[in-house]
């Protein structure tokens, strides 16, 4: 049997070979027995950029001539022929038919059941095209008449090889596939947790500092205005400070510097906000010890300049805030009333119980 350096080597040279024409007969590999052969030189060699030269022909458009080829490998290396080629075979024609799924089967069990096989590289690639395909939006069909979103299908694809292949090149790439689509789709949580293992898979060069940026970017995108939870924005500051640290010139670059001054902004006015909740609920102690917090910790920004203003305005004994209407204050009575005596939470024109728990101010303060 092949080891997993050799097969990697294979499948490079004859990649390479089918990719600029004119060059097969020159590839060449290097053998730990006899130094640098020919790849067409060896039986593996010729195997494998048949295989080339037939996944060529499908992504082309060239089914038929594929499907006659893949009917043939059996007779012409007999020496290859076994369980993993059959297995192999049936994947390439259900892909052939655009019965990813079906296909994906296959290659997931030549993987699992003949992890020493020459079509391991193959097989995986294979898999690697159709998660990512589901998680850029390729739909799967379903009762042979619906064709549904298949994002769920093609992550645990991509993450299924990403726990196969470790450190390898094929993990990380899975594992971006996944990250940079859960990004376009705006679930930037996921994507920040999927950045944050590949950090941990990649922490050095280039990997770990594209890996960084992106995880205080994303855990950034996911805040999403003051009446939620902002805890998220001190995670971000932190992950930003630490890349402006480690990489100076990029950090500059990027401008790390003003989204710091952002993010510190976006932090005060959550604790401003809050205070004028307070302040609305004529709470002035809690609205007080709010407007002072934001001057504390964030001196300059925007918000601690109006927390400043607010703070003078009740400690001079009167608020900055409009009067409220005589209509206001019939809608609060009632409420309160309905909610001591009939527990129906607000019901005039004020936040379900579901959205009140959403527009908990001081959530993540």
């Amino acid at each position: 049997m092949l080891d997993f350096n050799r097969l990697a080597f294979f499948w490079l040279c004859a990649a390479w070979g089918f990719s600029v024409p004119g060059i097969c007969e020159q590839t060449w590999r290097l053998s730990p027995e006899s130094g640098w052969q020919e790849v067409s030189a060896s039986p593996e060699g010729q195997f494998l950029l048949k295989l080339s030269e037939i996944k060529q022909q499908i992504e082309q458009g060239d089914g038929g001539a594929a499907e006659r080829a893949l009917d043939r490998l059996q007779t012409d290396f007999p020496q290859f022929s076994g369980p993993d080629l059959a297995l192999y075979i049936q994947g390439e024609k259900q892909y052939i038919r655009n019965n990813w799924s079906k296909a994906a089967k296959q290659y997931k069990k030549c993987l699992t059941d003949y992890p020493d096989s020459p079509l391991l590289m193959a097989a995986a690639e294979r898999l690697y095209s159709i998660g990512a395909a589901y998680m850029g939006g390729q739909k799967r069909p379903f009762l042979k008449i619906f064709r549904l979103p298949a994002y769920e299908e093609g992550e645990k694809i991509l993450r299924d090889l990403a726990d196969r292949w470790g450190r390898a090149p094929l993990a990380y790439r899975s594992l971006i596939t996944i990250a940079e689509n859960q990004e376009r789709r705006e679930q930037y949580l996921d994507a920040y947790q999927t950045w944050s293992e590949i950090a941990d898979r990649w922490p050095t060069g280039e990997s770990g500092q594209i890996a960084l940026l992106r995880m205080a970017q994303t855990l950034h995108a996911s805040y999403r205005s003051p009446h939620y939870d902002a805890t998220v924005l001190r995670g971000a500051s932190s992950y930003f400070e630490d890349y402006r640290k480690r990489y100076e010139a990029s950090a500059a670059e990027l401008g790390i510097e003003q989204t710091l001054e952002m993010i510190a902004e976006q932090q005060a006015y959550k604790i401003f906000f809050v205070g004028l909740y307070y302040e609305r609920t004529e709470q002035t102690g809690a609205a007080l010890m709010y407007y002072r917090t934001a001057q504390e910790q964030f001196p300059g920004t925007r918000a601690a300049q109006m927390a400043k203003e607010h703070t003078s305005a009740l400690e001079a004994g009167r608020s900055l805030l409009p009067a409220k209407s005589f209509r206001r204050k019939c809608i609060e009575a009632g409420a309160s009333f309905l909610d001591h005596w009939f527990g129906l939470g607000y019901v005039l024109d004020l936040p379900t119980g579901k959205e009140q728990k959403q527009l908990n101010p001081a959530e993540g303060v």
